[in-house]
C-alpha cells in the first residue's frame, strides 16, 4: 500500500492526540508544579521516567510499518521527559521506549533502542544549559527537529537499502520530523501558557500584596496626619471657631490649626490661627505638611508679631525642602482685647471677612510669598478691627475649584453666597453648610484636592 507525505502525516497526527491530551494534564499536575520549582522529589522523577517511557511505548504501538521502517512519534515522549525533567528522567524513559523497541526486532530495532534515549539525553541537556528553566518554544521546535533529522539518518543509513533510500526518507523520515516538531511546538505551547499564567497569578499575588501593604501604611499615616490636626479646639474667649480637613486622598497636604498665645511675652487675650496648603498630594504633602505645622506653631510661641513668625519659619521650612515643594500659609493673631486681626498671607487665598454692619466682603490679600519657596523671603503684616458678628473664613482651593459633572468650579461666588446665606448660625454650622453646598454641587465628581476651612465668628 502506497502512502504519500500527507496520508503520512495525517497519519501521526492521530498518534498524538492522545500525547498532547497527556501534556495537557500532566502540566495541571502536582508533579509539574514540583517541576516548576526545580525540586522534584525521587518519587516524582521515578513515577515520570515510567509515565513518558510508556508514551514512547505508545509511540511504538501506535506506529505503522512502512518499507520496514516504523512511522511513529516513539522519541516524543522521551524528549518531552528530559526537556521538563532533566537528562536522567529523559534517558530512564528512552530506555523504557528503546527496550521495547528493540524487543520487538526488525532492521531498525538497534536505531529504534538508541533514538529515544538520545533523544532523552539531548534534552534534558537542554534542560540543563537552560539552567533548569523550560527552553522557549522556538528553541525547543528547533532542537527536536535537529534531534529527530539525525536520528532518521542514522536509521536510514544504517538499514535502509539503497533501492528504497529516497522512499523511506520521503514517506517515513519527514513525516515523522514534521510530525515531532509539531507535537513538540504544542506540548512547548501548553507549558509557556501555564508558565505565563502562573507568572501572572505570582505578579497579581505580589501587587496585591503591595497594595495591601501600601494601604496598611497609608491608614496608619493617615491616622498620624489625624493627630496632627486638632482634635478639639481650644476654647477662645470673644471668638467662636471651628475648623474641618477633609484629604482627597488617604492623606492630603493642607492643614489648620488654633495656638493659644500663653508663652511670655504674648498675653492669653491673643490667639494664633493659621490655615496652609502644601504644593503636591499624597504622602509627601503629608511629611510636608507636619514639618511645616510644627515649625510655625513653636515659633509662634516666641514671636509677638505674625511677620516675625513667618520670616522666622520660612528659612527653616527652605532649608527642609529637598524636593522644591513649598507651603501657602495664612497666619493671624486675633486679639480680644484690641478687637484686631494681624495677619500674614503668605501666598494662600485670601481669607474672606463678612461684617455684620454692612455686609461687605473682605478679602485680606497677600503680604508675601508661599513659605519655603525662597529662603531670605521678606513678610510684612496687615491689621484689621473686627467687630460683633464679623464672620472671618480661611479656606484652601479645594473648596472654590471643586468642580461639577459639567467641569464647572464652586468657585469664589457661590462660597460667598453660602456665607452670606448662613452668618447669622454659629461658626460650626457655618462651616458644615460650606462643606454639603461644595459636595451637593460636586455631587458624584470626584475630590482631586484637599477641602480645608476654618470659620472664626467674633462674639
Amino acid at each position: 500500500m502506497e502512502f504519500n507525505i500527507i496520508q503520512s502525516i495525517i497519519t501521526l497526527f492521530q498518534m498524538i492526540c492522545v500525547i498532547i491530551v497527556f501534556a495537557y494534564l500532566f502540566t495541571r499536575s502536582r508533579y509539574f508544579q514540583e517541576i516548576l520549582e526545580k525540586k522534584p522529589s525521587l518519587k516524582t522523577q521515578s513515577l515520570l521516567i515510567i509515565i513518558f517511557g510508556l508514551l514512547s511505548v505508545y509511540g511504538t504501538i501506535s506506529g505503522v510499518t512502512l518499507y520496514g521502517a516504523v512511522l511513529n512519534v516513539r522519541d516524543l515522549g522521551p524528549f518531552i521527559a528530559g526537556l521538563c525533567c532533566g537528562p536522567w528522567v529523559g534517558i530512564g524513559a528512552g530506555i523504557i521506549g528503546g527496550l521495547y523497541r528493540c524487543a520487538s526486532g526488525g532492521p531498525y530495532m538497534y536505531t529504534g533502542l538508541i533514538a529515544p534515549i538520545l533523544a532523552g539525553f539531548l534534552g534534558g541537556v537542554m534542560y540543563l544549559a537552560n539552567k533548569r528553566d523550560l527552553v522557549p518554544t522556538w528553541v525547543a521546535v528547533v532542537f527536536i527537529a535537529l534531534v529527530e533529522s539525525l536520528v532518521s539518518l542514522i536509521a536510514i543509513l544504517v538499514a535502509t537499502p539503497a533501492s528504497q533510500f529516497v522512499t523511506i526518507a520521503t514517506v517515513v523520515a519527514i513525516p515523522m520530523i514534521i510530525t515531532n516538531v509539531v507535537a513538540v511546538l504544542i506540548f512547548s505551547t501548553i507549558i509557556q501558557n501555564l508558565l505565563d499564567e502562573r507568572k501572572t497569578r505570582l505578579e497579581k499575588e505580589k501587587l496585591e500584596t503591595e497594595i495591601a501593604r501600601k494601604n496598611a501604611e497609608l491608614q496608619i499615616a493617615a491616622e498620624i496626619q489625624k493627630n496632627f490636626l486638632p482634635e478639639t479646639l481650644p476654647r477662645t474667649e470673644g471668638f467662636d471657631i471651628a475648623a474641618r480637613s477633609i484629604p482627597a486622598k488617604e492623606v492630603g497636604g493642607d492643614f489648620f490649626d488654633v495656638i493659644p498665645l500663653e508663652v511670655m511675652p504674648i498675653t492669653s487675650s491673643q490667639t494664633g490661627i493659621m490655615i496652609a496648603d502644601v504644593s503636591g498630594k499624597g504622602v509627601p504633602a503629608a511629611l510636608f505638611m507636619a514639618l511645616s505645622r510644627i515649625v510655625v506653631r513653636v515659633t509662634a510661641m516666641w514671636f509677638k508679631k505674625p511677620s516675625e513668625v513667618i520670616s522666622f519659619a520660612n528659612p527653616i521650612i527652605a532649608n527642609n525642602s529637598k524636593t522644591g515643594m513649598f507651603v501657602t500659609l495664612f497666619y493671624g493673631i486675633i486679639d480680644k482685647e484690641t478687637g484686631t486681626l494681624t495677619y500674614v498671607n503668605a501666598g494662600h487665598n485670601p481669607p474672606l471677612v463678612l461684617r455684620k454692619k454692612t455686609g461687605e466682603i473682605e478679602e485680606l490679600t497677600l503680604t508675601g510669598i508661599a513659605v519655603g519657596a525662597m529662603e531670605d523671603a521678606e513678610y510684612t503684616q496687615a491689621e484689621i478691627p473686627l467687630a460683633p458678628g464679623d464672620v472671618i473664613v480661611l479656606y484652601t482651593d479645594g473648596i472654590t475649584e471643586a468642580v461639577n459633572d459639567r467641569d464647572e468650579m464652586f468657585d469664589l461666588d457661590r462660597l460667598i453666597e453660602t456665607i452670606r446665606k448662613n452668618s447669622n448660625s454659629p461658626s460650626q454650622e457655618i462651616a458644615d453648610e460650606i462643606i454639603r453646598s461644595v459636595f451637593s454641587f460636586s455631587d458624584s465628581q470626584p475630590q482631586f484636592d484637599d477641602i480645608t476651612l476654618m470659620v472664626v465668628k467674633v462674639s
